[in-house]
């Protein structure tokens, strides 16, 4: 039986169907997104969404949807369905469904009297081109299928209405056609791999509705404009496929374009594989020479702190050590602009938070550990500018204090992975010494100390640092450590934080950590008690004022939880990092029956992946990107610390 696999009885339950949603992506930032029974819930949705650089810096629905029609004798059975006022759905294609399957390819078996027709989809690694496949596995007398597609031409972030600027005129081209309904935009080519009919019949669908954009007080009616519609013969056992792209194909080679496609795909038939393939959807080549890791969906672009949290598990823990290494020598030029205070280029935004150079050096340290030659000579340089830029103040927002602790500011700007806004304004600001700032700091500094060890630099540079790392190690104690056994979340001045906090977790579980084992495990027995749940690490302790779990309400309410109470799942790798640091072979029965917990996501949300957070009571439902990076690296790293002690205590 498949691992992803869900029958009919779930397909025809809207309630259960339109909250699970289906991402298939190429390397170039391009996806297609729906729901199981592909009726759109969301602006973001679409078949064909794709960055447009001409424009901007947002990707853009091309192709909406692409509804089909089953004819035969006469009769007429649409398989789409659109969401309209009232809770009215048309049509109601859903009914069909047989079952759906997400192993290879999204695929979905129709049944319709004697009709049995087989859909699958893929989207090309390469190309802004999706594919569908559709084989007439069963029909007892002629049968002809028509499509109708919807077109929006719009950011993913604007809705869409009939309007008198839009170009409604197309051209036909080999098995089908090309339009482009704005200037500014490429031209969309829809083609099938057998010769068919259009029928033009331009319409403007109007007050198609996107129930997630509503419950969450957004704007959530468009009108769609179909151009008219394919029709197009096919006989039992025959297979057509369609492509949807920003280029023209060669039509005869679709079929054997999707078989070769098939191939290259991980089959998501287990937990892991399906976290390996969700990885693999946060590559972003923009160029043969660069590789940037994407933040998540459907929102999100290349985030520097993201990407850098996020880079060990994405690409290490899945074998990808050569990801790694494209990853940070993409990076490499900003960095230099940034260190050197030029305008940065590329797709990489944020390296000016406080705490991203840190990460960068964290990261360089988990391939240390098992690449040390390659690491040393590639990386050793880099990781020593970046200390440098720290240490003699030039860091706009990071300052080195007289404790030898880094203060940023925190009231004004957004300073840390917790920070978010409301009417420009920090709902959860955190200012001053920063527990997990200064944790990577000490961390950054043992690195540093460790790089000019294996470079025989000079002795006294060396004897320096190791003085200076010993009052930074004090200085964390004396600051952060408190007398209820845990660590202040950060200390503004003379005045600390005393709300339990998950940052903290972040300090055990470095490389280097300024904690004591004892004092370790203090800090790690209060955040299992109080912030542990079985989706993510809460960012406020239940007994804390002003603890709110669920992110939802309006606007203010869902970012005041985001910081607030909602568990987020990228921090159970620092957490399961930290825990088999202290627990050892006795952690692994626990992590193991957390990960039993994390995979059932791999059914819930967006199928096969990790949403940004999750509720922080039960019953624990995901919420904002439905797949985020750091998520999906954290439980990977979980994942590999886990098989890695397991596989010592078996060479013992």
């Amino acid at each position: 039986m498949s691992y992803l696999k869900f029958d009919k009885t779930r397909m025809v339950n809207l309630e259960y169907s339109l909250n699970r949603e289906i991402l298939r992506t190429n390397r170039r930032g391009a996806y297609h997104c729906t729901t199981l029974v592909e009726c759109n819930t969301r602006k973001q949705h679409g078949l064909l969404v794709m960055p447009v650089p001409n424009l901007d810096e947002s990707n853009h629905v091309l192709l909406s949807s692409f509804d089909e029609t089953v004819i035969q004798r006469g009769a007429e059975f649409n398989l789409g369905i659109h969401k309209y006022d009232g809770e009215h759905y048309s049509p109601l294609g859903h009914k069909y469904i047989r079952e759906f399957d997400c192993e290879s390819c999204p695929k979905t078996i129709y049944r319709i009297g004697g009709v049995i027709l087989s859909k699958e989809k893929l989207f090309s690694l390469e190309e802004n081109n999706i594919l569908i496949r559709y084989t007439l596995l069963e029909a007892h007398s002629p049968t002809t299928l028509r499509f109708r597609p919807f077109l929006a031409f719009r950011s993913i972030n604007e809705l869409t209405h009939e309007n008198g600027k839009a170009n409604l005129s197309y051209q036909e081209i080999e098995n089908g056609i090309s339009t482009c309904m704005y200037d500014g935009y490429p031209n969309l080519y829809m083609q099938f791999s057998k010769p068919n009919s259009f029928n033009y019949n331009p319409l403007w669908n109007k007050g198609i509705e996107y129930s997630k954009d509503m419950e969450l007080g957004f704007e959530y009616k468009e009108d769609l404009y179909v151009p008219g519609y394919f029709e197009v013969p096919i006989e039992k056992g025959e297979t057509i496929v369609f492509s949807a792209s920003d280029k023209p194909v060669k039509t005869g080679r679709l079929v054997k374009q999707f078989d070769e496609e098939i191939e290259r795909r991980t089959p998501r038939s287990s937990f892991y594989n399906c976290l390996k393939n969700s990885a693999h959807q946060f590559y972003i080549r923009p160029t043969k020479s660069e590789l940037y890791l994407l933040r998540g969906y459907p929102w999100f672009g290349v985030e520097a702190r993201d990407q850098f949290m996020s880079l060990p598990g994405l690409t290490m823990s899945i074998g990808r050590n050569e990801a790694f290494e494209e990853v940070i020598n993409t990076a490499r030029t900003p960095i230099y602009q940034f260190l050197e205070n030029r305008p940065v280029t590329g797709l990489l935004k944020g390296l000016d938070k406080p705490d991203v150079l840190l990460w960068v050096i964290w990261a360089i340290k988990k391939f240390f550990l098992t690449n040390k030659d390659t690491c040393l000579s590639k990386y050793s340089d880099l990781v020593k500018d970046i200390m440098r830029f720290i240490m003699e103040n030039k860091h706009p927002n990071l300052h080195l204090e007289g404790n030898n602790l880094l203060w940023c500011n925190g009231k004004d700007i957004s300073a840390s992975w917790m920070d978010t806004t409301f009417m420009g304004r920090l709902i959860t600001p955190r200012t001053g010494f920063l527990v997990e700032v200064n944790a990577l700091w000490y961390n950054a500094l043992m690195v540093l100390r460790e790089f000019m060890e294996h470079d025989n630099d000079d002795e006294q540079q060396i004897r320096e640092i190791v003085t200076f790392t010993e009052t930074v190690r004090d200085s964390f104690l004396d600051t952060f450590v408190n007398n209820a056994g845990y660590l202040f979340d950060y200390v503004d001045g003379t005045l600390p934080d005393w709300q339990v906090r998950p940052n903290m977790v972040i300090a055990i579980a470095m490389d280097y950590s300024p904690l004591t084992r004892r004092q370790s495990k203090s800090v790690l027995d209060m955040v299992t008690k109080e912030l542990l749940t079985p989706k993510g690490i809460r960012t406020l302790s239940p007994k804390s004022e002003g603890y709110q779990p669920y992110f939802e309400g309006s606007q203010h309410n869902r970012d005041y939880a985001y910081s607030n109470g909602t568990a987020w799942p990228f921090l159970l790798g620092h957490f399961f990092e930290a825990y088999i640091k202290i627990h050892q072979r006795s952690g692994i029965s626990f992590i193991e029956r957390m990960l039993i917990t994390i995979e059932e996501e791999m059914a819930n949300n967006c199928i096969g992946s990790l949403s940004q957070l999750y509720d922080g009571n039960p019953p624990y439902t995901g919420r904002a990107a439905f797949s985020y990076a750091p998520s999906v690296a954290g439980v990977l790293r979980a994942m590999q610390l886990k098989d890695k002690l397991e596989e010592e205590l078996d060479n013992e």
